[in-house]
């Protein structure tokens, strides 16, 4: 643009208020403040892999302070690794919704776990104490050791007689994937003394709690889920203090796991209907859950106490037959898309967890995970009605309705 067009196009100065915004507002607004300066509506996307710089005097200069803090370099972007600046408008705006300093993103949700634990294991503390359920994956991760890790199982009492000297990490999971069992944000913090707790708020999304305003440190999402919400973007983030997000952006830079930029437009986008998104879904869930509970053929319904889109239920016949009878309903893994999914988790997304270890913590063989979407409450029950079929029903007493805790 030569000068006289940057002149006509010259924005005016932005008022800013110190007044707090509504998180709605937020999911707007986030991580797109600058746009209107620039004379542009939608952000752009940047998916160059290197940049120009003709002064490697003071290219040099920052990727030593890069190297010192992990803080994200001043001046023009270096190289794709060290960071993206479609990337950073996503992580900005998720720092600001889960309400904390910084978030660094990464190429899925379980790249961003693998380098909380490199990170804290870079330190010399590989122990991680973890809280079951955990997403199936994440479990895998911890028990195998993969990363160096060794890790104690416990429930949320047993934390504080859990933590060594050499304890990382306290991990936990509310609503836990894929019971939706829920634990006490504030009491675990406060058992974990001095260890970081990190939380995986994918289920919950900051719609619905935010995690570091209860004392954890980490907050993790696979944000190919609710963040993205449309099935059809990779990705994780973790949402967390300044100190803690430059030891992470190191940990991104050497091990390579960086957000693609056209990922980080997509999860920018999608933050701006997640409140929308979560709130309708939620109440359809809501309403499914009620019905479920009322219906002879389900043994048991988990819908966690702060509401969400997400059920999981227990059924007295065959579990695979409910998932070979749905049509309108997806069956498929994953969850937080616009469409409502289910899967059977003993099957699929727990398959990697020992059976013993998958069953103690309460993912029964029968137990189905319904991610409810945004089609009408009406259509999903007449499917969810037509798969479960002439399916055995229960004796007098057996469903509950149940909101589960660790």
């Amino acid at each position: 643009m030569d000068s006289a067009a940057a002149s006509t196009h010259a924005s005016p100065e932005i008022r800013r208020s110190a007044a707090p915004r509504a998180l709605a507002t937020e999911a707007v607004h986030a991580g797109r403040d600058d746009l209107a300066r620039q004379g542009l509506h939608a952000p752009p996307i940047d998916l160059s892999t290197t940049y120009p710089s003709y002064d490697s005097r003071a290219e040099a200069a920052r990727i030593d302070a890069f190297a010192a803090t992990g803080a994200e370099p001043e001046g023009p972007p270096v190289y794709g690794r060290l960071g993206n600046p479609t990337v950073a408008r996503f992580e900005t705006a998720l720092a600001r919704l889960e309400g904390t300093a910084s978030a660094v993103a990464f190429a899925s949700g379980m790249a961003a776990l693998s380098a909380v634990l490199l990170a804290r294991a870079s330190l010399g503390l590989r122990h991680v104490v973890a809280v079951r359920p955990l997403y199936g994956c994440s479990d895998h991760l911890l028990t195998a050791g993969l990363l160096g890790s060794e890790v104690t199982w416990t429930d949320p009492a047993g934390i504080t007689d859990a933590l060594r000297p050499d304890t990382g990490l306290v991990m936990v999971e509310s609503p836990a994937n894929p019971t939706l069992a829920e634990v006490d944000l504030r009491a675990v913090a406060h058992a974990c003394g001095s260890v970081p707790l990190l939380a995986d708020n994918t289920f919950a999304t900051p719609v619905l709690q935010r995690p570091a305003e209860h004392g954890a440190r980490l907050v993790l999402h696979s944000a190919t889920k609710y963040l993205g919400g449309h099935g059809d973007v990779l990705g994780g983030v973790v949402a967390c203090d300044e100190e803690f997000g430059g030891l992470l952006r190191q940990i991104r830079f050497a091990t390579g796991g960086v957000l693609h930029p056209l990922a980080g437009y997509l999860l920018l986008r999608g933050l701006a209907t997640l409140p929308v998104r979560v709130r309708a879904a939620s109440a359809t869930a809501a309403e499914l859950a009620r019905r479920l509970a009322a219906d002879p053929r389900v043994a048991r319904v988990h819908y966690p106490r702060i509401g969400g889109a997400m059920i999981a239920f227990e059924v007295h016949g065959d579990p695979h037959e409910v998932i070979a009878g749905v049509r309108l309903v997806t069956p498929a893994v994953s969850l937080g898309s616009v469409d409502t999914l289910i899967q059977h988790p003993a099957s699929i997304s727990h398959r990697i967890v020992d059976a013993d270890d998958r069953r103690g913590a309460g993912v029964s063989d029968r137990l189905l995970r319904l991610s409810v979407g945004l089609e009408d409450p009406e259509d999903l029950w007449t499917d969810l009605d037509e798969a479960l079929g002439d399916a055995p029903l229960r004796t007098p007493g057996a469903r509950t309705v149940s909101a589960v805790s660790s």
